[in-house]
């Protein structure tokens, strides 16, 4: 399909811009740092976070930041999805070495990997080394981790991947997917020692990435690693690995350095999640997740940014964006969500995010005309002869003319609506094969980010952000009120009572759900959501899948047509507090996605919890919903308050939904860190399980989640308003 096709063009890109040539072995030392590694002012910032069957160790110091994954398959594993496996990921150049293995005996889930520490009790070491010795050498270091794992059986190294992470995950997730021109590179090399290394040069013919394997002496002798061909075999035993590379490295924000002066206390209260945090900013980007995600990613850094806000540095905040200002196409506008790719969506983001820092934050708008003055073209070349104040004007263009079409008299149409890009089965956050059903036209981009977006080139262009366009100030906030006021009817989907129990019935048998169907829940009430996107597969008008996405027009719009506005928020309360089939709500807190009222066998078939945007948790989502209700609630103390404050029934059914979703929030709160999780229903409950722990839909690859992701961590900054139990 086109995007698999997409997916590897875009690995290939990756490859043969950082490399791919074979080249001979540069280094090897039984040392781990040399006398040359610069001395970092404080200790290194490490951490252990498991979700087993992977386990994930962190190491960061002024020289190198890694992550190393452990995969070993627990009892109940599922052995066709989860194999014994070793990855080290590197945020600078979103780089990884992977390294599968398999039991020499043939038997699928006898062998075990684990990390085991050193003597002093640590899990990873800091690997630092000149290029071949030379103390006075300007080249770039080799620099890595290192780390001893313990085999409990022989084993065979299967297949090595040595390059960037998106090649790893082209395999991971992929059909086995395996470039030619990448493996074909490595080589295969006896170091001192009884060790084996393989090495690759990656094809600016400067970079080198190796991963080294040792045998440790242990009571009865060192153990051994044979070569046979590009396999290596071990005895089982504990084996040293080094794993590292001489490119250059990001400059890290640490903790101190990420949070605000109000906020610095996040770092000993929030220690573990603090952490996570300051592994993934940087200087120049903030990046979306471990180990999967280590590179710039627009839409995710925006979000984060947005949730994140309270509690974030200005430092931090403008890394963000900054790092979008410098990658939008100059040709029109488009902002790149993944380094030079666009999305539908992301365009929508800046205007918010530049609105909350220059202007709403009420003192910035300082900040705004030094950032504006910064040359772009350090990332994009194509962007050297315009500033970031440029770039951002062209994105406000892009938003106006896209948004002028519909506001337009008498354009009010759902043709005149923003669509997917054409031939791009993505688009939006839901950026998987059945996100959002094979939908064209997106229910978050239409109903929230357009008209939100508008409102804050209104916000800017009266603020004089964007020179020449003082017009804006109204013309921007007249097409906000239209978006805002006629879209939400195009999506809008009605559940006659008389047809819930059909439905919900229908669902349990097509999907083999084992709990109840909670029709109860629903009291004989019309059910009523807004459907994921319109033209959808099987010639569907609607993609009647009930879901979170009302979290975005919470969270990014103050509507004003009132009876509207009341009933949006009373169903989705209603969604939100009701138990999953009736509902979004388990045990393990609120699934991004419920397909049990749509009329077709194809929504339980592609939404399930093995689906990436299926009937899962993703944390980020909580805290938009979370953050979203608090804030419509908010305007109940206003000067003008919207009607529903003061419809009884209405406000307290809000009210009802934003507890029950803390309430689930608070329970599952030792997972609130990790990309997505999802459940199984066992012993009348929903039950925690890591995603990736049952096979994926039919067409559908299989995946897992990150163990940090960026927009997770969003809980930093959105509690819970004690005031509002």
């Amino acid at each position: 399909m086109l995007f698999a096709s997409l997916a590897r063009v875009l690995t290939l890109w990756t490859s043969f811009t950082l490399g791919a040539s074979a080249h001979g072995f540069t280094h090897y030392n039984s040392s781990i740092q040399d006398s040359t590694a610069p001395k970092c002012s404080g200790p290194p910032t490490t951490q252990r976070l498991t979700d087993l069957p992977y386990d994930n160790y962190f190491y960061s110091d002024c020289n190198v930041q890694a992550q190393a994954v452990i995969t070993s398959p627990e009892p109940d594993s599922n052995l066709s999805i989860v194999s014994p496996r070793l990855i080290v990921a590197w945020p600078g150049g979103n780089s990884g070495a992977c390294a599968y293995f398999q039991p020499q005996n043939g038997i699928n889930g006898t062998l075990t990997v684990e990390l085991i520490n050193s003597t002093d009790g640590k899990s990873l070491l800091p690997v630092y080394a000149k290029t071949k010795g030379k103390a006075n050498d300007t080249a770039n270091p080799f620099v890595g981790v290192s780390g001893t794992i313990r085999l409990n059986s022989s084993a065979v190294l299967t297949v090595s991947i040595l390059g960037s992470v998106r090649t790893i995950r082209d395999f991971v997730e992929g059909p086995s997917l395996l470039i030619p021109e990448i493996q074909d590179a490595i080589k295969i090399k006896s170091i001192p020692g009884g060790g084996m290394a393989l090495s690759r040069r990656w094809l600016d013919n400067v970079t080198t990435m190796e991963l080294r394997f040792k045998p440790k002496e242990n009571v009865c002798g060192a153990s051994s690693i044979q070569v046979d061909d590009k396999t290596l075999i071990f005895e089982a035993g504990d084996y040293t690995f080094y794993a590292d590379y001489n490119y250059p490295q990001l400059t890290q924000l640490n903790a101190s350095a990420v949070f605000n002066s109000q906020s610095q206390d996040l770092i000993t209260t929030q220690s573990s999640i603090s952490k996570s945090l300051s592994f993934l900013s940087y200087t120049d980007k903030l990046l979306a997740g471990g180990w999967r995600f280590l590179t710039y990613f627009g839409r995710d850094s925006m979000i984060s940014a947005l949730l994140l806000q309270p509690v974030l540095s200005d430092l931090a905040m403008e890394a963000v964006i900054e790092a979008v200002l410098e990658r939008i196409n100059s040709t029109d506008g488009t902002i790149a969500h993944e380094e030079t790719i666009g999305r539908v969506d992301t365009d929508f983001y800046l205007p918010v995010i530049m609105d909350n820092y220059f202007v709403k934050n009420g003192s910035n708008l300082d900040r705004a005309a030094a950032i504006f003055k910064i040359k772009a073209g350090k990332e994009n070349p194509a962007n050297k002869n315009f500033t970031y104040g440029e770039t951002a004007l062209l994105n406000a263009r892009k938003i106006m003319k896209l948004a002028g079409r519909y506001a337009a008299k008498g354009n009010q149409t759902a043709a005149n609506l923003i669509r997917l890009n054409d031939d791009i089965v993505v688009g939006e956050w839901r950026d998987s094969t059945y996100g959002i059903g094979g939908g064209r036209i997106p229910y978050d981009v239409n109903t929230a980010l357009v008209p939100a977006a508008l409102r804050a080139i209104a916000s800017l262009a009266k603020a004089g952000i964007y020179r020449g366009h003082p017009e804006w100030a109204s013309l921007a906030n007249e097409y906000a009120k239209i978006w805002e006021d006629t879209t939400l009817h195009f999506f809008e989907v009605t559940v006659p009572a008389e047809q819930v129990k059909s439905r919900l019935d229908t669902y349990k048998k097509l999907s083999g759900f084992a709990g109840p169907t909670q029709t109860e829940s629903v009291s004989n009430e019309d059910v009523i959501f807004h459907a994921l996107a319109l033209e959808g597969n099987n010639n569907q008008s609607k993609v009647e899948v009930m879901n979170t996405d009302d979290c975005f027009r919470l969270f990014l719009v103050n509507s004003t047509d009132q009876p509207q506005l009341t009933a949006f928020l009373n169903q989705a309360a209603n969604n939100v507090r009701r138990t999953f089939p009736a509902g979004l709500m388990t045990s393990v807190s609120a699934v991004v996605a419920n397909p049990a009222y749509g009329n077709d066998p194809v929504y339980a078939a592609n939404f399930t919890t093995s689906a990436y945007h299926g009937t899962v948790v993703w944390s980020w989502q909580l805290a938009m919903l979370a953050r979203g209700f608090e804030l419509q609630l908010a305007r109940c103390d206003s000067q003008s308050p919207p009607a529903f404050c003061t419809d009884d029934r209405v406000h307290k059914n809000v009210l009802l939904g934003y507890n029950t979703l803390w309430d689930s929030i608070e329970k599952n709160r030792a997972v609130l860190a990790s990309e997505l999780w999802s459940w199984e229903y066992v012993n009348g409950d929903f039950k925690y399980k890591p995603y990736g722990s049952f096979p994926p839909p039919a067409g559908v690859q299989s995946t897992e989640a990150d163990i940090v992701q960026l927009w997770s961590l969003s809980f930093l900054a959105i509690t819970r308003n004690q005031g509002l139990k």
